[in-house]
């Protein structure tokens, strides 16, 4: 399994969980993208190829921002404490 897909299904995972905890997508330029509600990213999980396989969409009210599972390098959960921070 590739990088990407790994990160697409824990993303899925994370959606999914409840209660909610919110994570942060962190990127290989190093920008960090908090997700703080389930709404706050998109990505169509039947997509089976292609680019679009692993293109996500972030909005919150300060943001948009559209990217690729490829350039995930890790993901955390966020400190609830330390939301504010980020």
């Amino acid at each position: 399994m590739m990088r990407a897909d790994v990160f697409r299904s824990e993303v899925g995972r994370l959606l999914h969980t409840a209660p909610f905890q919110p994570f942060v997508l962190n990127l290989e330029n190093g920008d960090r993208l908090a997700i703080a509600h389930p709404e706050n990213i998109a990505y169509d999980p039947t997509a089976s190829s292609g680019r679009r396989r692993n293109e996500f969409h972030v909005v919150t009210s300060s943001m948009r921002f559209v990217g690729t599972f490829e350039a995930v390098t890790s993901i955390a959960l966020q400190d609830v404490d330390a939301a504010s921070e980020i």
